[in-house]
């Protein structure tokens, strides 16, 4: 077989381009398509789905107070407590199917801290440790000082709000789930 006289079909088609496009070699809506570019690097981008806030409270310090006054001054529509750790010299707990709240003094660990946050209502439990060992936990209310220390951290959702309201089904103000707009 004779050898052909055809060059092989190029990689490059640079010829073809500029002839189809008619505009010096780049392909249709390369310009347009950069500009797109440039203009959505230049918009800020979306916020996060969570932002984490960590903070210290010191001795002295009413642990749902605190809270709540740190949810509402950094506005938090929505949270969550992701860890806490410290101790306190007193406590004013609801214990389960109690109409009011118990309350004891000595020195003791926060074990755990669990619970929704809000700017428009938050919800605690927290479960302490004594010295004895003997564990006890409940619905937080105002009253439990801070200790030593009490670090606590929130993970907030930026993209829901959390309200409360008497929706019939307890007697109580409940979690209404939103979402931001």
């Amino acid at each position: 077989m004779a050898p052909s006289s055809q060059q092989p079909p190029s990689l490059s088609r640079s010829s073809d381009t500029a002839s189809a496009t008619g505009n010096n070699g780049r392909r249709p809506f390369a310009a347009a398509r950069l500009a797109l570019l440039v203009l959505l690097a230049a918009c800020a981008s979306p916020p996060p789905p969570t932002v984490v806030h960590a903070f210290r409270l010191l001795p002295g310090s009413d642990l749902r107070g605190s809270i709540q006054r740190y949810v509402d001054e950094h506005g938090i529509a929505a949270g969550f407590v992701g860890t806490a750790v410290g101790s306190l010299t007193d406590y004013t707990l609801r214990f389960a199917d109690q109409p009011d709240g118990s309350r004891g003094s000595g020195r003791f660990e926060i074990l755990a801290l669990v619970g929704t946050v809000s700017q428009h209502g938050s919800h605690l439990h927290l479960t302490l440790g004594d010295g004895s060992g003997h564990v006890l936990g409940g619905h937080l209310l105002d009253g439990c000082k801070v200790y030593t220390t009490a670090e606590v951290v929130l993970v907030e959702s930026t993209r829901h709000v959390f309200k409360r309201a008497q929706d019939g089904s307890t007697p109580w103000a409940e979690l209404q789930v939103g979402y931001r707009r």
